[in-house]
């Protein structure tokens, strides 16, 4: 399903900032060269994800599923003088990928990468986060939000990506896998009464949900 059609997408892309030379030659790149470009969060939304972080100034940041980099080179952009951004990424080729990009960033010093499984590598990471943003495996949102929430300040923001999935979310009924996940990962956050939320039809849908 064409949630957003792409006379719309290429509107909206016109009228926001461009992307700097890095991240324009990793967006080009990754759709040039891998098997699922589509996962690349892409201007306009990494545009929104660097202007939130601009206007929140974070120091601890957590990315969950870092792809080929794009989206934690955005969100970095905010980070204080002092800040730190981790990112975990499961797949070993795209956290080299990732990795080589983040060395050509003026940011490379506040970004540390971690390849392996996030539900096991975000407990040993003993930080507070300000912001954190969910892009990885859709059948596990629930286990990521439920885990990082309790580390979350107050006032600090979590961001989810993919929660309309491909307009799969609107079917009466939902029937796949990652549509069900994702329906019933936004029920969860809804009816959640330690945060506040807001849906955002940005690309394939962003969930900003504010800690109380």
């Amino acid at each position: 399903m064409e949630l957003i059609p792409a006379i719309i997408e290429e509107y909206a892309a016109k009228f926001t900032s461009p992307e700097d030379e890095l991240l324009q030659e990793i967006n080009e790149r990754t759709y040039a060269s891998h098997a699922q470009p589509h996962m690349l969060s892409g201007h306009v939304q990494g545009a929104v994800l660097q202007m939130l972080s601009k206007m929140m100034q974070p120091r601890r940041i957590l990315e969950i599923g870092t792809f080929t980099g794009y989206s934690a080179l955005c969100l970095a952009k905010g980070l204080l003088k002092d800040g730190l951004l981790h990112t975990i990424e499961l797949r070993e080729a795209d956290g080299a990928i990732s990795q080589a990009n983040f060395d050509r960033s003026i940011d490379r010093d506040k970004i540390i990468l971690h390849v392996g499984n996030a539900l096991q590598i975000i407990p040993t990471l003993q930080e507070t986060w300000d912001l954190v943003f969910i892009d990885a495996d859709k059948v596990s949102y629930m286990e990521y939000f439920n885990l990082v929430l309790p580390a979350v300040r107050p006032g600090g923001v979590i961001l989810a990506d993919n929660v309309l999935f491909h307009g799969q979310v609107l079917e009466t009924p939902v029937t796949t896998k990652n549509g069900k996940a994702m329906q019933a990962f936004n029920e969860m956050v809804l009816q959640d009464n330690r945060v506040e939320q807001v849906l955002l039809t940005i690309r394939d849908g962003l969930l900003m949900i504010r800690k109380k």
